[in-house]
């Protein structure tokens, strides 16, 4: 493991500053909006959250047009100088990946406004969505470190789990998207193109670098034991309850696409699992209690069986895979934040593995007999 001293697990997952200067995006959408409203448009409020995302950015907006208020957020794809987590950001893909789903089950999501592919008018593109009231389980400091989740009883946090899941299986069940979706290659499942994909990025983020032997350890582990797979669905990608607002224990809108794909329910289910036990495990090395009876990995797959009809299989190799895909964004990230000087680059690079011990013991075959 990393040097305890040298990364403060709460820092790790910090959003950028905006490279953008509120005014003049003030200025330049008080020019686009009427283009699309069709009448005089006024922005009353605009604000670029301090904890802003460190691959689309953020910006809330207040605007009125035809006597009536509107209470906007904006996703705006990052600049190019700010060394953006992703190669590419399709921002239009994913407003209509959310209208797709929204026109097409019962998921709740934020009500869409417009998409701007036009980079023009804001210097990349962007799309407008209603905002949403409500609360998420925060990443910094994370929830598991103590949180409104950490507040409410355990009945209550069963609550939370189910309505969670219920709404994982209603993705599910949406038709699948050709369109919007990296489909599969010629003689490529849709895991395998997945898995394809992954090492495509991570390829990306490691060019001009020395590599993560972890992470090449951990795709040659991958192509041993690729399992056989179950139906293709519309994947989530970030399926996590940070990305979602709850009101009442329920989530009431799903928030960040970028990572949707084509491919088996088990992606999201074990992405749900693992991303907890991630959260979990940096409060239990901080010496906290946190979650730990929290979207437990039976649990999960019991009320997801019973909410969608499939019971999920293989969730020894999926959830390990979560641990993949979380390894290679952490080197990711962690190479952006040597980048820009706020961290150090390390003697060893798989210590810019924040859960190495986690993916080194899940492909070991031991890391759930230390789970508590």
């Amino acid at each position: 493991m990393p040097d305890n001293d040298s990364i403060d697990p709460t820092e790790v997952a910090r959003p950028s500053s905006s490279r953008r200067d509120p005014e003049w995006l003030r200025a330049r959408l008080d020019d686009w909006l009427p283009t699309v409203t069709g009448s005089p448009a006024t922005i009353t409020r605009l604000e670029i959250p301090s904890a802003n995302g460190m691959s689309s950015e953020t910006i809330v907006l207040d605007a009125a047009w035809e006597d009536t208020d509107h209470r906007l957020v904006v996703r705006v794809a990052p600049t190019p100088d700010s060394d953006p987590v992703f190669p590419t950001y399709d921002l239009d893909r994913q407003f209509r990946l959310i209208e797709h789903v929204a026109s097409t089950t019962d998921v709740p999501l934020p009500t869409l406004y417009w998409s701007e592919p036009d980079p023009r008018p804001l210097g990349a593109p962007f799309f407008l969505m209603g905002r949403v009231d409500g609360v998420i389980p925060p990443d910094v400091m994370p929830y598991t470190f103590g949180s409104w989740l950490t507040e409410v009883s355990d009945d209550d946090r069963r609550t939370v789990a189910g309505t969670t899941i219920e709404t994982l299986a209603m993705i599910h069940s949406a038709p699948v998207p050709e369109e919007l979706l990296d489909l599969p290659g010629p003689g490529e499942t849709p895991l395998r193109a997945h898995v394809r994909r992954l090492r495509e990025f991570y390829a990306w983020a490691s060019q001009g670098r020395a590599g993560s032997p972890l992470i090449e350890r951990g795709f040659s582990w991958v192509d041993e034991h690729l399992p056989v797979e179950s139906d293709p669905v519309l994947t989530w990608g970030d399926a996590r309850i940070g990305n979602i607002i709850y009101q009442d224990l329920s989530p009431v809108a799903i928030l960040d696409w970028e990572m949707a794909a084509h491919g088996p329910r088990e992606l999201d289910v074990a992405w749900l699992i693992f991303l907890h036990r991630f959260f979990q495990d940096l409060a239990e090395m901080a010496g906290l209690p946190g979650l730990p009876e929290f979207l437990r990995r039976d649990d999960v797959a019991d009320a997801y069986a019973r909410s969608s009809g499939h019971e999920p299989r293989d969730l020894d190799f999926y959830i390990t895979y979560a641990a993949l895909i979380h390894a290679v964004v952490m080197y990711r990230i962690q190479s952006r934040a040597i980048h820009f000087g706020q961290a150090e680059e390390p003697v060893d690079t798989d210590d810019m593995i924040l859960h190495r011990a986690t993916l080194e013991a899940m492909l070991a075959g031991a890391y759930w007999a230390g789970v508590r």
